[in-house]
């Protein structure tokens, strides 16, 4: 087994923190991701979201994050492989990781909109 198989309970939570700290320092569009997402839940809680739609919001958020942080993975990855070397294939890679994210976030925007034109419609037609 290697040293890292070999981590108790606490050192891997305290690894997991590390890694979203690194990505909260290193990565813009996690941040902006995290602030819409804390919008959406402040505006969940004021039009009187269900417990439900809370879930749903909840894993679209979280998959958007958890998304955005694989990518950055991915991206921190290949640099340290390729030494930060242009390589047509590793751009693909890249690409295809932010596409992934791309993907995520339109499914959490779709569910978003769902979610929250019912109410929305109700508040301004009434």
């Amino acid at each position: 087994m290697t040293r890292y198989k070999c981590q108790n309970f606490r050192t891997t939570f305290r690894n997991a923190r590390k890694g979203m700290r690194l990505t909260l320092k290193s990565e813009r569009n996690l941040r902006v991701h995290l602030l819409i997402g804390a919008f959406v839940l402040i505006s969940a809680f004021c039009l009187n979201f269900s417990v439900s739609k809370f879930c749903i919001l909840i894993l679209a958020i979280a998959a958007v994050i958890s998304a955005e942080m694989l990518n950055s993975a991915i991206e921190f990855s290949l640099d340290a492989i390729f030494h930060n070397r242009y390589s047509r294939m590793v751009g693909m890679a890249k690409d295809i990781a932010a596409g992934a994210v791309m993907v995520v976030t339109i499914s959490a925007v779709i569910v978003g909109v769902l979610l929250f034109a019912p109410p929305v419609i109700y508040l301004i037609t009434n």
